[in-house]
């Protein structure tokens, strides 16, 4: 659907007041002429067509435009998994990022999430959360919007469901999601973005990422939270952390401690042929941790219309232009009368 509606060029503001000073001029200098006469050589017609020609510039300056609805849009051939642990330990809170400000590892990955949407404004993205299973949250969309909403309302594992941490949850629906993107759209760059804590707690081995390596271009594993730890905070069943209760060690009666395993993440990344990068506070994510990206284009529809304004100035353009020429082809005969 097609609608009308102003953008001005230079803002709400600035265009207004010019628009309204333009206009305002030419007509104090018509006056001003009129009242003048016969001494004046300007007739009615000729400040008549400039008030016309000073209408057109205001509204130019107003910048008609027609809003346009779409549900496609040309997205770089990148996808983008993001991968994100939700597991109780993910709410110990000794993470940093990009502060001295300490906060749960998930508010960490949750902007690390962020990070990563917008070192690839024109890709598409996947979501999934893992824990004691592993879910694609979000399929491939090229709204980041959607990717950072999920990553805003993601809830922790709740303790009474915690069954130890499986690091290895996320590989089945990241090899599935993958290798569908991969038979679907061959010459894609397929990225994996995975966020943890690394502590493996399961008694179960992990499985190893290498089958991802068929199916993806680039991949890194992003550490949350520090080597000396932090107490577990006791998530409950709706995903909130109550104040003052952490899971207790078993083996020792007195509060958990969970600590950054950064080699297991590195692990990790070894195995997708990628990186590892700690998040702290003097890292963020930025250009560095661009993986390989695609240098193809194509169009993809979107579950959600997105509006752009087109101007449409040409009319009053062409307009502008017949009246200054009017303009001077009078000054011209004004010239000769005169010499």
């Amino acid at each position: 659907m097609r609608g009308l509606t102003l953008d001005p060029m230079f803002g709400w503001i600035i265009s207004p007041i010019l628009a309204v000073a333009v206009v305002g001029l030419t007509v104090v200098l018509t006056v001003r002429s009129l009242r003048q006469r016969p001494y004046a050589d300007a007739t009615a017609v000729d400040w008549t067509r400039r008030i016309l020609a000073s209408v057109m510039l205001a509204v130019m300056l107003l910048t008609p435009s027609v809003t346009l609805k779409t549900e496609s849009r040309a997205v770089n051939a990148t996808d983008v998994f993001i991968a994100v642990d939700v597991t109780g330990s993910m709410g110990v809170s000794d993470a940093q990022y990009g502060s001295e400000q300490t906060m749960s590892r998930i508010d960490a990955a949750r902007q690390a999430v962020n990070g990563i949407t917008k070192l690839y404004p024109d890709a598409s993205f996947a979501a999934i959360a893992f824990g004691a299973s592993g879910t694609l949250d979000v399929p491939l969309t090229p709204d980041a919007r959607a990717i950072n909403n999920w990553a805003e309302t993601l809830s922790l594992e709740p303790t009474s469901a915690s069954s130890g941490s499986n690091l290895d949850k996320a590989v089945d629906p990241l090899l599935l999601a993958t290798k569908n993107t991969r038979n679907q759209h061959p010459d894609d760059a397929i990225i994996v973005y995975y966020i943890s804590d690394g502590e493996q707690t399961s008694t179960k081995s992990r499985r190893t990422f290498s089958s991802l390596r068929a199916y993806v271009n680039g991949a890194q594993t992003i550490g949350v939270g520090s080597p000396d730890g932090g107490q577990i905070p006791q998530i409950a069943d709706d995903g909130s952390t109550a104040d003052g209760q952490f899971v207790t060690d078993p083996s020792t009666g007195q509060p958990g401690i969970s600590k950054l395993d950064e080699k297991t993440l590195k692990a990790i990344a070894d195995e997708m042929s990628g990186t590892y990068v700690h998040v702290d506070a003097g890292r963020t994510l930025d250009q560095r941790d661009v993986q390989q990206t695609s240098k193809e284009w194509r169009m993809q529809s979107t579950y959600k219309q997105r509006d752009h304004n087109v101007p449409a100035i040409w009319p009053f353009a062409i307009v502008l232009a017949a009246l200054m020429l009017w303009e001077a082809v009078a000054w011209m005969r004004t010239s000769r009368r005169l010499l």
